[in-house]
């Protein structure tokens, strides 16, 4: 790989549920004179994808249980985003009211498997009051259907990356992670490789797909309507891999 170029497609429009994404992508490629090629990857922010899935909630619909109401009065926030919360996870792994934010976080275990923030429940880029939105019920699949979209109308190999914003333990600010994945491998294994001074690698693998996501960040504005971006130069076989592959097992977590 001697070069890669990281591209925003700009101007994409606001999406509505049911909205057909693949040809609101379509367009939005010609707009920017892009003709994907094999070995392109597109990288997509997940809000344009659970919108068009329709996994808006609208809080005043929601019925805070006890519970939400408890962890809700503690953190300072709306029991009914609470009741969201919760709904969106498996359990809550820990909570903590900041000292110089009004509300509280939640770090839980979402559905999926991930460890983030509220479990991923976002009122930031949502239209009207008192709304909220959820990942998408199966960031693969989703990744898979509009990468198999393009690989047809193209007739190319791409890959697809579906990303999402978390925080990390012990640093402050966040980045952009993958949380669906479809042509790509999501870690790419160097054991067995030698280093620049003849050592072989043992334990060696990077998270290609959280990789891409985080470059990214790089390039995507939240204000500035632009949720794809085309990585074009990557070197990448393609793979069957799925998100949970880079999940790690609940045996080798030392943390929860």
């Amino acid at each position: 790989m001697n070069e890669i170029t990281i591209k925003v497609l700009k101007g994409f429009p606001e999406i509505n549920k049911n909205a057909s994404l693949t040809d609101l992508i379509s367009k939005n490629l010609k707009k920017n004179n892009i003709a994907l090629k094999s070995g392109d990857v597109l990288c997509i922010a997940h809000k344009i994808v659970s919108k068009a899935e329709g996994r808006i909630v609208h809080l005043p619909d929601i019925e805070p249980s006890s519970k939400a109401i408890y962890y809700a009065n503690i953190l300072n926030k709306d029991p009914r985003k609470v009741e969201v919360i919760l709904s969106e996870s498996r359990k809550v792994v820990r909570y903590f009211k900041h000292e110089r934010q009004n509300e509280g976080t939640m770090i839980c275990e979402h559905k999926l498997g991930f460890i983030s923030a509220n479990a991923g429940v976002d009122e930031s880029n949502v239209a009207g009051r008192d709304n909220v939105l959820l990942l998408p019920k199966n960031p693969d699949i989703s990744a898979k259907k509009i990468m198999n979209f393009f690989k047809k109308k193209y007739n190319t190999d791409i890959g697809l990356v579906i990303t999402d914003t978390f925080g990390r333990p012990w640093r402050v600010g966040q980045v952009n992670v993958a949380i669906g994945v479809s042509g790509i491998p999501v870690t790419k294994s160097e054991k067995g490789t030698e280093d620049s001074f003849g050592n072989f690698m043992k334990v060696t693998e990077p998270a290609f797909c959280d990789e891409i996501a985080a470059a990214s960040g790089l390039v995507i504005k939240k204000s500035s309507k632009t949720p794809i971006v085309l990585f074009r130069g990557l070197e990448w076989a393609n793979a069957k891999s799925s998100i949970k592959d880079v999940l790690r097992k609940k045996k080798e977590d030392m943390f929860l």
